[in-house]
């Protein structure tokens, strides 16, 4: 009994240490590499292990002592690699929870700014229409041509909540990826011009020239309907932030085996800090608040739209300031 209880003493004097070793590198491990951790937690007993039979043995390298170091060998050459392969699998999952986290926070935290955009932007147009259909219906307006502007006042703010329902229902598509896109080969010439054409009285009333910027047209493989949506949002974007006089210019070209289509308005450009921002649900920058007062502004969605419908059609979409203002350029697959 007596030997054991020597052998037991001996086996944790000499354990004990290593095992409170292995602790500290572990608490230095912390802040470090996952797989270093795990590492570490694997040796440090297997280390304390050794370290105890050696003591045992009287550090006497008997064939016994042989026997048992070979075998800590052989099982960390087994436990460390798999331990290095489990670090890395927990650590690569560690960093995709993580970032699952951040993105549904930020969704989160996009959806609740996007309730709170849309309330804000549907209150106004219903509050309106609301006061000029109790107005014709009091009586308060009589004369034919104050009925008349009323009535018009009504058709536009009901144009205005059936666009936002509209940017509603097209954004609900594309973040449940329910887009059913008809590719075909799409010059963008032709898709210009259209756009151009039903864009030019937006733009006279709000005294901005629209331009062509003569260019090498690409023809791109792309749905007219979804990149039509699109560029009319891109125009419709820059007309309402150019002041008047300024103008908007549309351009194209090919570029490293694709297609580009660049939107060049006047809007005096954006700050640094808010061009990633752009592309983002119901973000419309600070002076979006006060529109002009024949340019209602926009819900916020129509940048989204267009970046989701550009990148389901295997493209991309990106701001820069450009000249007195900015540049939204569209990269889009060439037809074969």
């Amino acid at each position: 009994m007596s030997e054991l209880v020597h052998a037991a003493t001996y086996a944790l004097g000499f354990s004990v240490p290593v095992a409170l070793l292995g602790a500290l590198f572990l608490h230095w491990c912390r802040d470090r590499s996952l797989t270093a951790a795990i590492t570490v937690a694997v040796l440090t007993p297997l280390l304390a292990t050794l370290a105890g039979v050696t003591a045992v043995s009287g550090f006497m390298f008997t064939s016994q002592l042989t026997t048992t170091v070979v075998i800590c060998v052989l099982v960390g050459l087994v436990t460390v690699p798999a331990a290095m392969l489990f670090g890395r699998a927990i650590a690569r999952r560690s960093v995709w929870e993580r970032e699952a986290r951040a993105r549904e926070r930020a969704a989160e935290a996009a959806r609740r700014e996007l309730v709170a955009w849309i309330s804000h932007d549907l209150r106004t147009p219903l509050a309106g229409m609301r006061a000029m259909t109790e107005a014709l219906t009091d009586g308060v307006v009589t004369e034919p041509a104050e009925v008349r502007g009323y009535l018009l006042g009504i058709g536009r703010e009901t144009e205005r909540v059936s666009a936002m329902v509209d940017d509603l229902f097209q954004l609900s598509r594309i973040t449940a990826g329910a887009l059913n896109l008809e590719l075909t080969a799409l010059p963008l010439r032709d898709l210009v011009s259209e756009e151009v054409a039903a864009q030019a009285a937006i733009a006279q009333r709000a005294g901005v020239t629209l331009a062509e910027v003569p260019s090498d047209w690409p023809v791109v493989h792309g749905s007219a309907r979804e990149l039509g949506r699109v560029l009319r949002n891109l125009l419709s974007n820059a007309i309402r932030h150019t002041d008047r006089g300024g103008v908007v210019a549309v351009a194209a070209g090919e570029v490293d085996g694709q297609g580009w289509l660049a939107v060049d308005d006047g809007c005096g450009g954006i700050p640094d800090g808010e061009l990633p921002r752009v592309f983002d649900v119901a973000y419309r920058g600070s002076a979006a608040r006060t529109p002009e007062p024949e340019q209602a502004a926009g819900a916020g969605l129509g940048l989204a739209i267009a970046r989701g419908l550009v990148e389901a059609h295997h493209g991309r979409i990106s701001a820069s300031n450009h000249g007195p203002g900015c540049r939204f350029e569209i990269l889009l697959p060439l037809a074969r």
